[in-house]
């Protein structure tokens, strides 16, 4: 799996992204092989003043299934990562769920022999 990290306002810890790192393969590596690419974007808003400012995106692209974003904003780093790849990670199970689930009916019903009842 691929991802990328983009900072904003800010430097995060290197333990932060072992911590990202660690949290992007439990919740997503079951899925690997239809994601494409992650984005993680961190940005302190407030900067030092602290408070309710270190914000999490998320934005994973899926092969053939669009995009899924989640968004969270909380007081701690990794708590912020914490709930944006717990979001991320069943969004983009119900995403796949439902994709294989409208593949199923969309498929064509087989063909019966001729002279043969269908019951």
């Amino acid at each position: 799996m691929i991802w990328s990290l983009k900072q904003v306002g800010g430097r995060v810890p290197a333990a932060c992204v072992a911590h990202i790192e660690r949290r992007l393969q439990f919740a997503l590596a079951r899925f690997s092989g239809h994601i494409q690419r992650v984005q993680v974007v961190l940005e302190d808003q407030n900067g030092p003043r602290g408070g309710l400012d270190k914000n999490c995106r998320m934005v994973v692209r899926l092969r053939e299934a669009g995009d899924v974003v989640a968004e969270v904003t909380d007081v701690n780093w990794e708590v912020a990562v914490d709930r944006a790849t717990t979001r991320v990670g069943h969004t983009v199970a119900r995403r796949l769920a439902r994709r294989r689930a409208n593949r199923r009916i969309a498929r064509p019903l087989s063909k019966v022999s001729p002279g043969v009842k269908p019951w």
